[in-house]
């Protein structure tokens, strides 16, 4: 297997909303805010629903490895229920390996409800359900141990139960690549995170903004001169003004793509990991990798949904 992900398994709900819903329900634009579920049934429920689909941010990126043809597989925890058929439905459907036994329990599957506003940006909410419950038990090391490369998610990290699991995917590697995920998750886990970063992880994805709050630096040349003296491959995204990729201290930068059509951006960050990691399982060069991560994540947020 080329790239094993371990992630939240989350059934994604998509919405069109406009800038008031957001200030009324006080979210704050772009991030992503953990809820229970009587508050996710509060929001959807004077909401119209467009497009519900298999979600999770790693299980995204696996996805787009898949339709790339690669074989990769993903382990997240579902509910023997309803959406749990239907998440592990979704993933087999793009040729993805589950790797989840589905059982019977008291919390249900997750759900994140993603509210893109007119200009295309999204916040999410998320009850994360059995999601968050995932722990070593559920991390077959053999299967690990199989897989060229591991792909975590910053989105999964906590104390307990995820952070054994964590540990035990990281110890049984070839190699761990990871994705610091959003600025809530930075935020809240800062040290850990860091901890990760340089003594832990190989490959790493993280916008502008997680770089900044994980460092506690405020310009861009700060975080690049930290992220240049890491012996790791460490790429960050900066939006309209491209990506660049610090690869064992080679420097290779990348523009965006023009004249897009941008519909929604859910999956941009995922998308663009998938093809970056596409790149690397494939011998492109850095360059090549930055490229194809950049073309997957243009077409992305041309569409509705995080599946291209």
């Amino acid at each position: 297997m080329k790239i094993l992900g371990i992630g939240n398994a989350i059934v994604d709900v998509l919405c069109k909303v406009d800038d008031e819903f957001l200030i009324k329900n006080a979210l704050i634009k772009s991030t992503m805010k953990l809820i229970d579920e009587t508050e996710f049934k509060n929001l959807l429920s004077g909401l119209s629903v467009k497009e519900t689909i298999s979600g999770g941010s790693v299980a995204n990126s696996i996805v787009g490895l898949s339709q790339l043809d690669n074989n990769v597989g993903f382990i997240g925890k579902v509910n023997d229920d309803h959406l749990g058929q239907k998440y592990e439905d979704g993933l087999k459907k793009e040729k993805v390996n589950f790797l989840y036994s589905k059982k019977k329990g008291p919390i249900p599957t997750g759900t994140c409800l993603i509210l893109i506003t007119p200009d295309s940006e999204r916040t999410m909410c998320t009850f994360l359900g059995t999601a968050g419950q995932v722990s070593d038990e559920d991390v077959d090391a053999d299967l690990v141990k199989k897989a060229e490369i591991t792909f975590l998610e910053g989105y999964l990290w906590d104390e307990g139960k995820p952070k054994k699991a964590f540990d035990k995917a990281i110890l049984n590697s070839n190699k761990v690549a990871m994705s610091l995920s959003d600025l809530f998750c930075v935020e809240r886990h800062k040290s850990q995170f860091l901890d990760l970063v340089k003594n832990k992880l190989d490959i790493i994805f993280a916008n502008e903004q997680e770089i900044l709050s994980l460092l506690e630096v405020k310009s861009f040349d700060e975080a690049m001169s930290f992220v240049k003296g890491l012996s790791k491959n460490f790429i960050i995204t900066r939006g309209e003004k491209g990506a660049i990729a610090a690869n064992n201290g080679e420097i290779v930068e990348c523009d965006t793509e023009k004249n897009l059509s941008i519909v929604d951006l859910t999956g941009a960050g995922d998308l663009f990991a998938a093809g970056y990691l596409h790149g690397i399982v494939n011998n492109f060069s850095t360059k090549e990798s930055l490229l194809k991560g950049t073309e997957l994540s243009s077409k992305i947020i041309q569409k509705i949904g995080a599946r291209i």
